[in-house]
């Protein structure tokens, strides 16, 4: 597909989705309407013509429009599963009704109510999904005829380029076509002469062979430290010619980083990062965690007031329990939480080391003598963790994240994998709290914070979340 037509497309898509949100976003009043929910047909035609209200609706879609964009909806999907595609939507659509209650909250949107919400999510999802999947259809079939092709030519004939070359055969939607191999002679190329793919050309030839072949992709799949001479020519001659060259992954035998490219003053940068938390969507999640901070800090004042007044009336010693922690990337602060332990806890851990039932560094006592009658409850409640919002508010936690560790328990970590859980920003929930809490191991523990890391998605920030509140009820694994 030319840069012209592509461009076409790109646009035509955009313009699809916003008739798309903008329609359903009327549309979803209907069952608010019938159901009779706060607000009368006639109201919602009167809100259609208030200039506010326009206003208001064309900053959505152009909000709405941002979180596509930034989501990657619009990103190429030829080389993408349908599960991969349809997950992007997921993430797009819920994103755009998380937008939308958020704004209903600050602007007073009588309309949006909760069934507004779930039937706007609902028909955006579904209708979305359908134009998405209509689309790959027409462009699978066009592909398998011959149309909408992509030439490659794969530059190496080791093992890992021929594997490349069998997913690209193994997926003939994609639309990739490979025209053969470029090398020059080695040990294993006459194995790889007795297979079923053509060399075409040996690297000295190969300027020749792009002037006159039809060349839209060259893949160098050579090994970059004994070729970097070689792999540095092959780039640039693809340049000269304007054809996208690209490298196979691996390029320092990394299991677990990704690569992807980034701008800074005008030259790109290569980094390799493990996890997904990057982009909107992680601003979209800061944007989350001060908003829903605040209104449980304000719905629960009275709360807090009471716990605060009586943590004080049934001990000596603050209300507040601060301790230095480490968050993002080791950073050091303070983490805030309700006192539950006598005043000089922290001085009488020393005498209770050999008292520790957890594995690992971590220093957990179920019947620990230094709690208070009342910290029992406020700890089986978690009511002493709420405190943490005001760390969440200056962007030392989330709420969703590993738990922020004591300086005495990541001392005594001795295995580095354990400390690629500093690389996301500390929580106040995450997957050890819905799991078991203290009544899993440590080693167990640390791979469910690297599965969250690996893993992470706004929609599962959304289930851990969901899933904290009947694990705080249950009590499990408290402590």
């Amino acid at each position: 597909m030319g840069a012209l037509r592509r461009r076409l497309f790109l646009m035509t898509m955009k313009a699809v989705d916003l008739v798309i949100l903008a329609t359903v976003f009327l549309l979803a009043a209907v069952p608010v309407w019938r159901g009779g929910e706060e607000i009368s047909f006639a109201d919602f035609l009167s809100m259609r013509i208030k200039v506010e209200n326009f206003v208001l609706f064309f900053g959505l879609l152009g909000l709405w429009h941002v979180l596509f964009v930034s989501l990657g909806a619009y990103q190429s999907q030829r080389t993408a599963s349908q599960e991969e595609e349809f997950t992007c939507i997921f993430r797009a659509t819920s994103g755009a009704t998380i937008c939308l209650g958020l704004s209903a909250i600050l602007f007073r949107i009588r309309m949006v109510t909760p069934t507004y919400l779930l039937v706007f999510w609902f028909l955006t999802t579904c209708t979305v999904l359908a134009s998405r999947w209509g689309l790959r259809f027409f462009l699978e079939t066009l592909r398998r005829r011959g149309r909408n092709i992509r030439h490659v030519l794969i530059v190496g004939t080791n093992p890992r380029a021929i594997e490349f070359a069998r997913k690209f055969e193994s997926k003939p939607e994609s639309g990739y076509r490979v025209l053969g191999f470029a090398d020059e002679r080695w040990s294993g190329l006459e194995k790889f002469q007795k297979g079923p793919y053509r060399l075409v050309c040996d690297l000295q030839r190969l300027a020749p062979f792009l002037r006159k072949a039809v060349v839209d992709d060259v893949v160098i799949g050579l090994p970059i430290r004994s070729y970097y001479e070689q792999s540095s020519a092959i780039a640039a001659l693809c340049e000269i010619h304007g054809i996208v060259v690209q490298f196979l992954p691996g390029l320092f035998n990394l299991k677990m980083a990704r690569m992807h490219a980034e701008d800074f003053g005008g030259d790109t940068l290569i980094a390799l990062s493990t996890g997904h938390m990057d982009g909107w969507p992680v601003v979209l999640k800061r944007v989350l965690d001060v908003a829903l901070s605040l209104l449980v800090l304000l719905f629960l004042a009275p709360l807090l007031l009471v716990v605060a007044a009586l943590v004080k009336l049934t001990s000596e010693g603050p209300v507040f329990f601060l301790q230095d922690r480490l968050g993002l990337n080791k950073r050091r602060f303070r983490i805030c939480k309700f006192r539950t332990m006598v005043a000089d806890a922290e001085q009488k851990q020393v005498a209770l080391e050999h008292l520790n039932e957890q594995q690992g560094p971590v220093f957990k006592i179920h019947a620990d003598p230094r709690i208070t009658p009342l910290g029992r409850i406020l700890r089986k409640t978690s009511i002493d963790e709420l405190p943490q919002l005001f760390n969440v508010l200056k962007g030392e936690m989330s709420l969703v994240g590993p738990r922020p560790l004591p300086f005495r328990d990541y001392e005594g970590f001795d295995q580095d994998w354990h400390r690629r859980r500093f690389s996301v920003r500390p929580g106040i929930t995450c997957l050890w709290q819905i799991s078991g809490r203290n009544s899993i191991g440590f080693d167990k523990w640390m791979e469910l914070d690297m599965r969250y890391i690996d893993e992470w998605s706004l929609w599962l920030d959304f289930r851990i979340l969901a899933s904290t509140i009947p694990a705080v009820l249950k009590g499990t694994g408290a402590a």
